[in-house]
Formats: structure tokens, C-alpha cells, sequence
């Protein structure tokens, strides 16, 4: 039948991508974390300006279960995990899809520095072996890890300074041409403390407010997961959605309802942070994949 090759072709690298599943889920039982699962299809997305959800039936497809685990985190939920499908409207590439599957972890009494221990151990589980290769590169999953800040970063690969990229409105494209390129190469890379205004729902440093308790993991200059300390001051959370909004709407998208029980839940969440970690993505890194539609059973265009 037309397409049963290239379906068929993929049973390796299916069968591998459930065994990485298999490991990184052993991690979380044996770190005491409880598998939970929330609705895919909910009323009010976080209104975040760069990251567009798919209408569904007068709701929309989650762009990411954070709303509903951080209002479990509230409940008492003090160490949870979730492996689910997220979408995004108008994401599709070698390293995108509009559907995608989502790794997200919370832990009370936590902050982003704790996350970047526990995710070099949850790679490390996944993976077979600590040397990764991926498109020609040999990457060290020993450790130590890279750690840089997105201000050393800015000076080492962009010769220039992060107010200037803000300034003049460059920050996404150095990140993107100049920057992530470079992370990652050799052993994978943590860019931490991003600019405040570029991290909508994570708390900010005591000592430093103009950044974000904020890190991203790049391996193989592929990003693989964005976390961070939580915000849970809800009049803070509320004034960054209205101008997330707001950015939203100046750039004629669609504009969401706020989420006003995440945010009524707020007020009683726990100190915590979490992680957003693509497996799609991880799966390509582990697998030596030149395309995410290699460790996918269906891409949209197969449908």
C-alpha cells in the first residue's frame, strides 16, 4: 500500500523510542514522581506572544500541560510527570512538528538550578552509553555539563550585549543564526538567566531582576527543554499575560481568554520548578536522526 514503506522503515527507531520512553519513566517512579495525565483539549491557553494553539471545538488543543500540573502542584501534587501531545499552529520543519509529544515535570520546593542537576541524570538514564553521536558529532554526556549564562553567551558567540539585541529588536535572530548553533557541540549545553522579558511565567532573580530564573538544553544545537524557577505571585503572573496579550493582539493573533483559575490557584502554589522537555527532539539527538519525521510513527502530511 502506498506509505506502508516508509511506515515499515521506521520499526528500528520506533522500537528504540519506546525503550528511551521506558527508561526515562523507570527515572521517575524511582525518584518518587506520580505519572498524571490532564485534559489535551482546555478553555484558556497561557497567552504567550510567540506560541500560537489550535483552535478545538471553541476551546484549543493544549500548547503544553503546564497550566493544569502547576494548579495540581497547588493540590498538594508535590512531584508530578507527564508524557502527553501538545500542538502548535504553524510549526512544521526538520525539527518541528504541529503535533508533538511533550515531557513535563514539576517538584515543589525546587528551583532551576535543582532542574539542571535532575536533567542530566534523566538523559543520562535515557540514553544507552554516555557518548551521543548526532549528525557527525561526537557529544559527552559525562559530566560536568556546560553551563553559560545567555549574557556570556550573547558575548561569545554574537560579540555583542543582550540589552543591545533587545534594544534594537535582534534578540531572537542571534539567538537563533548565531548563538544556538554553537551549544551543545561537544557535551550538551545549559543557557541560563534569560532576560526578563523574554521569560512570561518564571520568577525572577532576587539579586538580579532584569533576568529570569530561566535555562534552555541545547545538545547538538538542538534545543531540547525549557525551564524554570515558577512565578507564583498571581498579580505579577496576571500583569505578564495582559501584556503578552497584548503583544499578541499588536501583531493581529488571536488573542486568548485569561486563564482565571490557573490564576486564582496561584496564590496557594507552592515555591517549585519546572520542565518542558521535547522527546521528539531527544529521540532525534539519541537516535541520530536528520529529521524529526524519522522518529515519528505518522507526520501530518502522511495522514
Amino acid at each position: 500500500m502506498p506509505g506502508s514503506w516508509s511506515l515499515s522503515r521506521r520499526y528500528q527507531a520506533l522500537a528504540e523510542r519506546g525503550a528511551i520512553f521506558t527508561r526515562i519513566r523507570r527515572f521517575f517512579e524511582e525518584k518518587g514522581y506520580l505519572e498524571v495525565e490532564t485534559p489535551f483539549r482546555i478553555p484558556a491557553p497561557a497567552p504567550e506572544a510567540q506560541i500560537d494553539a489550535i483552535p478545538a471545538d471553541g476551546w484549543f488543543l493544549q500548547t503544553s500541560p503546564e497550566l493544569c500540573m502547576k494548579r495540581m502542584l497547588t493540590a498538594g501534587y508535590e512531584r508530578i510527570f507527564q508524557i502527553c501531545r501538545c500542538w502548535r499552529e504553524g510549526e512544521r520543519g526538520s525539527r518541528h512538528l504541529s503535533e508533538f509529544t511533550m515531557l513535563e515535570w514539576y517538584r515543589a520546593n525546587a528551583d532551576y538550578l535543582f532542574l539542571m542537576d535532575e536533567t542530566e541524570a534523566l538523559i543520562r538514564a535515557a540514553a544507552v552509553g554516555t557518548l551521543v553521536s548526532y549528525r557527525g558529532l561526537s557529544i559527552d554526556l559525562s559530566l560536568p555539563w556546560e553551563r553559560i549564562t545567555v549574557a556570556e553567551a550573547f558575548r561569545l558567540h554574537a560579540r555583542g550585549s543582550v540589552e543591545d539585541a533587545l534594544r534594537d529588536g535582534s534578540f531572537d535572530e542571534l539567538m537563533v543564526e548565531r548563538i544556538e548553533p554553537k551549544l551543545g557541540i561537544t557535551r550538551p549545553t545549559f543557557i541560563y538567566d534569560y532576560p526578563a522579558s523574554c521569560s512570561a511565567l518564571a520568577r525572577l532573580k532576587k539579586n538580579d531582576p532584569s533576568v529570569a530564573e530561566r535555562f534552555e538544553l541545547y545538545i547538538g544545537g538542538l534545543e531540547i527543554a525549557n525551564a524554570f524557577s515558577e512565578l507564583i505571585d498571581p498579580v505579577e503572573q496576571r500583569s505578564r499575560f495582559e501584556a503578552e496579550a497584548a503583544e499578541r493582539a499588536s501583531q493581529g493573533k488571536v488573542t486568548y481568554p485569561m486563564p482565571e483559575k490557573f490564576l486564582a490557584a496561584l496564590a496557594g502554589m507552592p515555591e517549585a520548578a519546572g520542565i518542558a522537555l521535547g522527546l521528539d527532539r531527544l529521540a532525534m539527538v539519541l537516535l541520530d536522526a536528520e529529521s524529526i519525521d524519522q522518529v515519528v510513527a505518522f507526520t501530518t502530511e502522511e495522514l
